[in-house]
Parts: C-alpha cells; structure tokens; sequence
C-alpha cells in the first residue's frame, strides 16, 4: 500500500509564504490527475490546484496568481508554493492522486497551514 507523507505546514503571517511537500512511497500506476486540496474548520474539501489528466495545471480562483504546484519528473512529489498568504487560506491542505483504477483516489495524511497574525 502506498503511503503518503507531507510537509511543510505551519503558521505564518498574512503576506508569507509557504512551500508544501508531498511524496509517495512508491511510484503510483496510471496516475489520472494529482493535486492538492483543502478543507477549512466547518467547510467542504475544495481543489486548491491540480496537474488534470491531460497535464494541464489548473488553479482555483482563489490561488491565482499566488500559488503554484510542481511535481517530479516521476510523479511520486508534488508541492505547492505558496505566496502572499491571507487569513482565508487557513486550512488543512491534502495531497491527492486519482489514478484509471476505478478512480482511486490516494491522500495524503494533511498538513495544517494558520494564516494569522
């Protein structure tokens, strides 16, 4: 089974930055998107920003222009920048693959980011 590891949360004044980390223990096989997400204290889990399944990158709205994902070139890392941090990003951040296989979705373990002064 594939485990998950990320890093690189914390708490950081509004106006910071933060670069999270995500790696996997073993390749993963037929990898359909992967990305992260988010979930704030009493809110849904919302798609922050993702490589799609044609290798797109897409960004919510509320990251454009602030944050960028990245990944290795073997698809077992991914992060995500983060620049000029608001409040409003506070959350728990996931990392994710969906993979052909049934739509197996594989997460990471989350990382708590506090935006606040």
């Amino acid at each position: 089974q594939v485990q998950v590891v990320e890093s690189g949360g914390g708490l950081v004044q509004p106006g910071g930055s933060l670069r999270l980390s995500c790696a996997a223990s073993e390749t993963i096989i037929g990898i359909k998107s992967m990305g992260w997400f988010r979930q704030a204290p009493g809110q849904q889990r919302e798609l922050v920003a993702e490589f799609s399944s044609v290798d797109t990158m897409n960004y919510a709205d509320s990251g454009k222009g602030r944050f960028t994902i990245s990944r290795d070139n073997g698809k077992k890392s991914m992060y995500l920048q983060m620049n000029s941090l608001k409040p409003e990003d506070t959350a728990i951040y996931y990392c994710a693959w969906t993979t052909w296989n049934r739509g197996q979705v594989i997460w990471g373990q989350g990382t708590e980011v506090t935006v606040s002064s």
